[in-house]
């Protein structure tokens, strides 16, 4: 079967996007050594949540944000979250639910630590990420180079 550029396009933005969540999951979890050192890792007993939701926050939300940094079901739901976004893009499967649960994660990043934003008045990374996780509910990103596809044609044969 033939794939338009479109669809391409849009596939590697899935993947890619999933590569975003799942690296950050990945590097919180077992602390490599990028944005967190081994010893701020989850697996290390610490919070992943604790370090910018109480000292990087900023903005108009700050006093929310900091009351649940730390907090063990926020540490859970946040860990999952990217987990599951990670993967839901990377194999293409559910896209749409994961694409929806990403822009609920960016725009809660956007709020915790980045509004206004720093380095531009106007627009920031998680405002593209959720440009480009919008774009992936309404186009057809899980189509090819898909888990979902796959078990599409499974389940109708």
């Amino acid at each position: 079967m033939k794939y338009n550029k479109e669809q391409l396009i849009w596939t590697l933005l899935r993947i890619s996007m999933g590569w975003v969540f799942f690296w950050a999951f990945i590097d919180k979890l077992f602390g490599l050594g990028f944005a967190t050192k081994f010893d701020q890792s989850w697996l290390s007993g610490s919070s992943p949540t604790l370090g910018f939701l109480k000292f990087a926050t900023k903005g108009p939300f700050v006093d929310f944000y900091r009351s649940i940094a730390g907090n063990p079901i926020i540490d859970w739901l946040f860990m999952m979250g990217l987990l599951g976004v990670g993967v839901t893009l990377l194999f293409g499967i559910f896209t749409k639910f994961g694409s929806g649960v990403g822009i609920l994660m960016l725009v809660l990043m956007y709020t915790a630590g980045f509004l206004p934003p720093v380095n531009n008045p106007f627009l920031d990374e998680h405002i593209v990420f959720i440009i480009i996780m919008t774009g992936l509910i309404f186009t057809s990103a899980s189509q090819l180079f898909s888990v979902e596809k796959w078990l599409i044609k499974l389940i109708k044969k």
